[in-house]
This record gives structure tokens, sequence and C-alpha cells, in this order.
């Protein structure tokens, strides 16, 4: 029986968004629930997850946020807090930097 069903062929675009997500995933992990300056970061997200929401991967979007999260990551008070989300904005870079395998 042969499958009628193409399969659909990964972009850059494909596989940075899904790093993206995942990075995104791992932050939320990191982040204790309240905390003085989790509104920034909270509100941090809340924008990511609508840019994701787009189905166009503007690549200067993404780096805008990055460059957002930079902003936010200075403005944490708590220093073991801020570790933790500069690991997320590293992360963020190389997800940016993700391209599809080539065969």
């Amino acid at each position: 029986m042969a499958k009628d069903c193409a399969r659909k062929v990964q972009t850059d675009a494909d596989i940075k968004r899904k790093a993206v997500k995942l990075v995104l995933v791992h932050l939320k992990r990191k982040i204790p629930g309240e905390f003085l300056g989790s509104e920034h970061i909270n509100s941090w997200i809340s924008s990511m997850e609508k840019l994701l929401e787009k189905p166009e991967f503007n690549m200067i979007e993404y780096i805008e946020m990055r460059k957002s999260l930079n902003d936010v990551i200075e403005r944490i008070l708590d220093e073991e807090i801020r570790f933790k989300l500069r690991d997320s904005w590293y992360s963020m870079g190389k997800a940016l930097d993700k391209k599809v395998k080539q065969k």
C-alpha cells in the first residue's frame, strides 16, 4: 500500500520556530510563579507566544524579541533568576541559528 500523502518539507523557518517554542517551554519551567519583576517576563512570554502564532516567520521580529528579553533580564533583581533567564537568552540565539539538516 503506497502512501498518497507527501511529507511536508521542513524549511529553516520551521526548524527555528520549533526550536524557539522549545526554548519558551523551558523558560516557563525555570521561572517561579511570583517574584519581583515577574510581570516583565510574563509580558514578554505573552508577546512571544503571539509572535509564534503568526503563520509567517520574520527573523527580524524574533531578533527584536531576543533583544527585548535581554532588556527584561536586566530588570530582574533576583540574581539566580537572572542567570536562569540568561541561559534561555543564549539558547534562543542558538535556536535562531538552526538550519535544516542537509542529507
